[in-house]
């Protein structure tokens, strides 16, 4: 028996209004428990789409605004103050989109900037390295593990700190791969240059004895087939990507920021210069509905590309 306040005093309901009355409440709750808002997504150019893909896969109901630094693409090549200087102009824009969180999908950003952006912004902060290495913790069983990733990933020592700080026995071995990303964005995916680059890269990994390989960039899943096929099943790949989007399930669940569960999500896509013929190549491989692609000047309003 339910009782509930009436402006004659208590009133007793009846099975049916019990049903009624339970079924407003738990609609009301979800809706207060829920947030339609987007989840704002940011990497120096495109490569970052494959987080997105990740968590329109895993998170179908959710909103998400992707922002590509495309007219300042490699941050893999710049300083490490000029990374963080660009990373908070990109949050910011993201913050002008009401985002309810902010997931950096640039290894380079992670390693540089997330300190000073869970420090400054008003919503919590998501990167790509602690997931992976997590998951990496997680799979290795020879506590060996490799990493590949820019130039500035592997420079920061991000993933080693983070690794050492998990499990202080693990070993790991590391390998810039600066020939990667500009194979990918040519579109050599399925390409013998690309795979003897990765040979050229991998080999002194293999070597060494790994048994699990974290793709430290998030162009890197796009020629995840390729990686496995020179590693012939030997080694465990650890998709950054795929991990990110767990972490911000965990999050989202965490804060109740979840959106409406009979919501269907929409995808937001904006760069910061004319996109070149990676989009394309990331539409294909991806499988992605991206739709128009707005374009905008950093720190300005949008213009319709």
């Amino acid at each position: 028996m339910i009782k509930v306040a009436h402006a004659s005093g208590l009133r007793t309901l009846t099975n049916a209004s019990q049903r009624l009355a339970l079924l407003y409440l738990h609609r009301h709750v979800l809706r207060c428990m829920s947030d339609p808002r987007p989840i704002g997504v940011f990497d120096s150019g495109i490569g970052g789409l494959t987080v997105v893909k990740a968590l329109c896969d895993l998170l179908p109901t959710e909103n998400i605004f992707y922002l590509g630094d495309t007219a300042r693409v490699p941050y893999g090549s710049k300083s490490a103050s000029t990374v963080e200087r660009y990373s908070i102009e990109m949050t910011d824009m993201l913050l002008g989109e009401d985002v309810k969180a902010v997931v950096i999908a640039c290894n380079s950003a992670s390693a540089v900037a997330l300190p000073k952006l869970e420090e400054t912004l008003p919503v919590p902060v998501v990167g790509v390295i602690k997931p992976g290495a997590q998951a990496a913790v997680a799979a290795t069983r020879n506590r060996h593990v490799g990493v590949i990733g820019t130039r500035a990933t592997i420079k920061s020592g991000a993933y080693e700190r983070e690794l050492g700080a998990l499990n202080p026995s693990i070993r790991i071995s590391v390998r810039a791969c600066p020939l990667l990303v500009p194979l990918i964005e040519e579109g050599w995916i399925n390409d013998e240059l690309t795979d003897r680059a990765i040979a050229r890269y991998l080999g002194p990994l293999t070597h060494d004895g790994i048994d699990t390989l974290v793709l430290g960039c998030t162009h890197y899943p796009l020629v995840a087939d390729a990686i496995c096929r020179f590693l012939t099943g030997k080694v465990k790949l650890v998709d950054s990507a795929h991990n990110c989007a767990k972490a911000v399930e965990q999050l989202l669940n965490r804060q109740s920021l979840q959106a409406p569960r009979d919501h269907q999500g929409r995808l937001q896509v904006a760069l910061t210069d004319a996109p070149d013929t990676f989009l394309g190549v990331a539409r294909r491989t991806l499988q992605l509905e991206i739709g128009e692609v707005q374009l905008r000047e950093v720190l300005n309003p949008a213009r319709a590309l």
